[in-house]
């Protein structure tokens, strides 16, 4: 009697061994061999140790602020700004665009006016460093800050203090000027709300306060 061949496949050998039976044992056989190899080297990798910390750490500078001698722990990456408002509590620089760009973390560093966002603080040492909280005693305001708030020089109050920086600085090398230098003098610094006319009468008024007056 005939042994019934498998249907489909007319070269089956009588031992029953057939072509398809021999391909998926090889298949079934290596995705096995291969996932205990897989686990052996799994377990003989010891898992992999948590990434350190990359860089230098903190190291101390001495920034001289507002006439004082300001000791500090920083990495060198801190920028001036962050050092003043996050280290030394001193919060009239605002952090706005991070960028050098819109002036309103604008300092006084060795006599010029500075984006303290460009700075970093371990470069600023060595130098006079002046910030706006310098500029009023007590309840009296500087000049150009009263100047300021008569000609309602600010609205959202962000762009502020580093135009009053600005300005004091321009008035302390021009203390006679135009209001076309005055344009000009405070043209590094910028304003959303658009206080640019206000801003220009107040510094205007601010040079007859502190002895110069405008010159035609």
């Amino acid at each position: 009697m005939n042994q019934p061949k498998e249907p489909g496949d007319p070269k089956r050998l009588r031992s029953g061994f057939s072509r398809r039976g021999f391909i998926r044992g090889v298949g079934i056989g290596s995705g096995a061999l291969g996932g205990a190899v897989l686990h052996e080297e799994a377990l003989a990798e010891p898992p992999a140790a948590a990434a350190g910390v990359a860089g230098p750490g903190a190291v101390s500078i001495t920034l001289q602020v507002n006439g004082k001698p300001q000791a500090l722990n920083v990495e060198p990456r801190v920028t001036l700004l962050d050092a003043l408002r996050n280290h030394l509590n001193l919060t009239g620089a605002k952090k706005v665009c991070d960028r050098g760009t819109c002036g309103a973390c604008t300092v006084i560093m060795a006599g010029k006016v500075v984006y303290a966002c460009n700075v970093l603080a371990i470069d600023a040492q060595g130098k006079n460093i002046q910030t706006i909280e310098s500029l009023s005693t007590g309840s009296r305001l500087h000049p150009v800050e009263a100047a300021f708030v008569r000609h309602d020089a600010q609205q959202c109050g962000y762009c502020t203090p580093g135009f009053v920086m600005a300005a004091k600085n321009f008035l302390d090398k021009n203390p006679n000027p135009t209001m076309q230098q005055i344009e000009h003098g405070l043209s590094g610094n910028l304003c959303r709300c658009g206080t640019y006319v206000g801003m220009r009468q107040a510094v205007l008024e601010a040079s007859k306060a502190m002895k110069g007056g405008p010159r035609a």
